[in-house]
């Protein structure tokens, strides 16, 4: 019951401090102008409380307060559930070999950096990580297998040219090289942390 008129009596301090209660105040303090010159004669309490009521209506809307800002692992959390996604998609396509191969091969390696644990946390440690495993995850591997579809489909009414299949091989081989180089900035960062920390003692056992 407390909690009940807790929330009852913010709801009411949120709305006296809101722009549609200043605005109707305003125009209720018009009202009692009027009042008071004799304009509004015996009706003046129906035209102080219709001015407020207009004023109340006519204010704009509260704009909603902006989100806060997002944390390391709610980042990491979306990145996450797009790629669930991403995995659903791609188990249902069908592609020719060796795409299909490279394509697993990318995905094992994308699970593996979002798999919960402390390799995720180095991940999390670097926004621009978590960007280019995003971008990829969210754009360029569902933009290149819906590409081939596209130009497969091309291909079968005018034959000619490169085929699609070795378009999506080059693009899903250089997704899998920026993973590498991504695994490899993530191995390196570790290692300095670790020499970092390393150094901190062998400082800490000198002046003991």
């Amino acid at each position: 019951m407390a909690t009940s008129r807790s929330a009852a009596a913010g709801r009411v301090l949120a709305y006296l401090e809101s722009g549609k209660n200043l605005a109707g105040g305003a125009c209720g303090l018009a009202g009692l102008g009027l009042t008071v010159t004799g304009a509004a004669g015996t009706y003046w309490p129906v035209v102080v409380a219709g001015l407020y009521g207009a004023g109340a209506l006519i204010a704009p809307p509260e704009r909603p307060a902006p989100p806060g800002p997002r944390g390391p692992s709610q980042q990491l959390d979306d990145v996450r559930e797009r790629f669930g996604r991403l995995r659903e998609y791609v188990a249902e396509v069908d592609l020719p070999d060796p795409a299909d191969g490279r394509l697993a091969e990318l995905m094992e390696v994308y699970g593996a950096l979002l798999e919960p644990g402390w390799v995720a946390d180095v991940l999390a440690a670097g926004p621009e990580s978590v960007h280019a495993l995003s971008r990829a995850i969210e754009l360029d591997v569902p933009e290149c297998v819906d590409t081939y579809h596209r130009t497969r489909w091309w291909t079968r009414l005018t034959p000619g040219g490169e085929s699609p299949e070795r378009h999506m091989e080059r693009q899903l081989s250089l997704l899998y090289e920026e993973a590498e180089r991504l695994t490899a900035d993530l191995r390196e960062a570790e290692a300095r942390r670790q020499q970092t920390h390393t150094t901190y003692l062998e400082e800490r056992g000198q002046h003991s």
